[in-house]
């Protein structure tokens, strides 16, 4: 049987590249979507229903090495237990690895790609440091915001004070406004901590 396994970081990304390139035809597919690659491949829900099902002689195809677990380590662990199931893995863009040579290479892939996940963890920080100084000299982040996070959809005093003057529910002014009900919560409890 040829069973895929796709994981995305965030509920916004999608399989499908993922999918398109590996080219289908697979008897099963398992995915999980949202979930962080910090998270070791055994606590992955999609992952865990797979190594259920998974038997010797399965081939299982994945984009990528670093969809195989959360650090070097896991990914060595999760490759050896399908080497020994008797499981033959498929890494898009390398093919079948398999056999003690199959399980250095992976070694080499796995640290690599835990590397690479460090340095952007260091860079994000890097920028978010960079922003936070600017920030705090400029009023304005290093690329021009006036905020670290999103810019807010609505002023928060005005919410407020149109859900005061209206006497509306948290519903009502989400409606009003076009907001979810967590923004106007959150606008609310900003302005006016003691009123909500």
């Amino acid at each position: 049987m040829r069973i895929a396994y796709y994981r995305v970081s965030t509920a916004d990304q999608s399989i499908d590249a993922q999918r398109h390139a590996m080219g289908g035809g697979f008897d099963r597919e398992f995915s999980d979507e949202g979930v962080s690659g910090g998270i070791m491949a055994a606590d992955r829900p999609s992952f865990a229903k797979l190594m259920e099902v998974i038997r010797g002689g399965d081939t299982l195809c994945v984009y990528a090495v670093d969809r195989l677990g959360r650090d070097a380590l896991d990914v060595q662990g999760t490759v050896r237990r399908l080497m020994q199931m008797g499981v033959v893995l498929h890494i898009h863009g390398i093919g079948p690895v398999g056999g003690g040579a199959g399980e250095i290479v992976l070694a080499v892939l796995a640290q690599v790609a835990d590397l690479e996940r460090r340095k952007i963890r260091e860079r994000t920080e890097a920028g978010r440091a960079a922003a936070r100084a600017a920030l705090e000299v400029t009023g304005r982040t290093h690329r021009g915001k006036a905020s670290l996070g999103r810019p807010m959809a609505h002023d928060a005093t005005t919410v407020a004070a149109w859900r005061r003057e209206n006497r509306a529910s948290i519903k009502g002014t989400a409606h009003h406004f076009g907001l979810s009900e967590a923004t106007v919560k959150r606008y609310c409890a900003a302005v006016l901590p003691a009123a909500d």
